[in-house]
């Protein structure tokens, strides 16, 4: 029995995708070539792959630029104040309905920047905020 058990998990997790594998490999080294990943440690090569996972929220804040709105605005006070009381994760979920990713890219944080401007409607009341992710802004409405 250990036998077969043994042939048939060597089977499923090796030789059944043997051939998808070589063809993705072949593939993602003729985009990514393999001598170029060698410059990283293992950690780096991760970071630059999956980006960031330890934010620094306050300096997330410091690097937003604004669009009808100044700092001092009491629509973009009271966002930071509900921002920086939120869990952990849900902070991640509002970097990903910003950015796509609940990750900082591999560049770093503090060269990731966002915009939070007012979409100017005229009834900001009944307009939620929107994101586009493209361009890591925020449309807050006041």
């Amino acid at each position: 029995r250990k036998e077969f058990v043994d042939l048939y998990v060597n089977y499923v997790f090796n030789e059944s995708i043997q051939k998808p594998f070589e063809d993705f490999m072949q593939g993602f080294l003729r985009g990514c070539p393999a001598i170029k990943w060698k410059m990283f440690l293992p950690a780096e090569l991760q970071t630059v792959l999956q980006g960031h996972t330890k934010f620094d929220w306050y300096l997330l804040e410091k690097n937003v630029t604004y669009r009808h709105y100044e700092k001092s605005d009491q629509t973009i006070r009271n966002f930071w104040t509900v921002f920086h009381k939120l869990p952990e994760e849900k902070k991640k979920s509002f970097l990903a309905f910003l950015s796509g990713s609940d990750r900082i890219p591999g560049y770093g944080l503090q060269y990731f920047s966002i915009c939070i401007t007012d979409p100017l409607a005229k009834n900001p009341d009944e307009i939620y905020p929107f994101a586009s992710t493209c361009s890591h802004i925020l449309f807050l409405p006041r």
